[in-house]
């Protein structure tokens, strides 16, 4: 329970199970995301990073246990919240236009008939404009690189106007100089949305992010200063390299 006058945390998961079939994904997973927190998370596959995102999302419903986002159960949070997947849900040589691909978002602020408005596009603009992606506007998605369109993704997941935004390994796909661009926008975007991020490296996101969640089935959260090699092979079970990272003298983890 919050204090009177006290908003509730952008994300509270309280004892959540979650299993497919009689396959056990998650279990006994408590979290509470305050309003303005920039969280990352973290973990091997099949650790159960994804199936965590959608039932956040609404898309799946926890076996046992709570989840309320943003005050509300996920479904009806829905609209407030954006999201930028893994992969895009359209295959890359669709013939579309990219602010074709970012109006999309403007979806999730409610039913409409007829075609995109003036505002519509303004705020397609604005949003390509905030991710620096203004200048490809009018090119086909098919035509961008990987980072050009995780730029296109992201805006679309801002232009409906969210509250709490979410990034399923928005980086997997581009060089290193672009994943630190992409997370330096993010950084800008957390001075006014509440933003969690799952990622594969542990600790390149360390250097931006508040605190890490390391998920693997069960969860456990770390402040970013007490993340080291110990914390690293207990979560992926296995010995890892330390790799120096070019931004804030920062470790790199990767798989030995």
């Amino acid at each position: 329970m919050t204090a009177a006058g006290t908003a509730p945390p952008a994300i509270s998961l309280t004892g959540v199970h979650f299993a497919y079939g009689e396959v056990p994904v998650l279990q006994d997973v408590s979290l509470d995301v305050a309003r303005g927190e920039f969280l990352g998370i973290v973990g091997p596959n099949a650790g159960g990073k994804s199936t965590l995102l959608k039932l956040i999302l609404g898309l799946l419903k926890p076996s046992a246990g709570g989840i309320r986002v943003l005050g509300e159960p996920p479904r009806r949070a829905r609209r407030r919240i954006g999201y930028v997947p893994q992969y895009p849900g359209f295959a890359r040589d669709f013939p579309i236009g990219v602010e074709d691909v970012v109006l999309m978002g403007r979806f999730g602020l409610g039913w409409r008939l007829g075609p995109w408005t003036k505002a519509d596009r303004s705020a397609a603009a604005a949003a390509l404009d905030e991710v620096e992606a203004l200048d490809l506007r009018a090119r086909q998605i098919g035509t961008l690189s990987g980072g050009q369109l995780q730029r296109v993704l992201l805006a679309r997941a801002l232009v409906g106007e969210p509250q709490l935004l979410i990034l399923d390994e928005p980086t997997a796909n581009i060089d290193q100089r672009l994943e630190g661009e992409i997370f330096e926008l993010l950084a800008q975007l957390n001075r006014r949305l509440t933003i969690v991020v799952v990622s594969h490296d542990i600790a390149f996101i360390s250097a931006y992010v508040s605190r890490v969640a390391c998920l693997n089935r069960t969860l456990v959260c770390h402040t970013t200063d007490s993340i080291d090699g110990q914390i690293i092979q207990d979560l992926y079970g296995e010995h890892v390299r330390q790799i120096q990272h070019d931004h804030e003298h920062t470790a790199r983890a990767s798989r030995a």
